[in-house]
């Protein structure tokens, strides 16, 4: 799990890169640790503004250990300083970010109704 995150964090700050570019971006700061309970963290920055910081604890779901991810990154773009923030845990994976689109707010028609539902008694089926 911990492995597919780094990969999906690698590959966005590659395409994230300017296309094109041939001089080496130097990293400014990194730092990594792994953890023999499970737990981890790493961080780092390079020389053209982007960042991440990651770390992961194994936490109890139920009968079964599972791992907990919290992390950020941002990268500057054409549009300003993009960052994101992010959970992944028993309830998904959660990004967070100013850049994410949102969803429509819900027609008002369609909230009186789902109200009315909520409180309507059940119907029970008859043969």
């Amino acid at each position: 799990m911990k492995y597919l995150a780094i990969l999906s964090l690698i590959v966005a700050v590659a395409t994230a890169a300017p296309q094109g570019s041939t001089e080496p971006v130097p990293i400014v700061r990194q730092d990594s640790q792994i953890n023999g309970d499970g737990s981890y963290q790493y961080s780092f920055e390079t020389g053209n503004g982007i960042s991440a910081d990651q770390k992961g604890d194994l936490k109890k779901v139920g009968d079964v250990e599972a791992l907990e991810v919290q992390g950020q990154f941002q990268y500057p773009s054409e549009d300003g300083n993009i960052q994101l923030t992010y959970t992944a845990d028993e309830n998904g994976y959660q990004p967070q970010g100013a850049h994410l689109p949102t969803a429509p707010p819900v027609p008002e028609a369609i909230q009186r109704a789902l109200a009315y539902l909520a409180t309507a008694p059940p119907q029970t089926e008859s043969s």
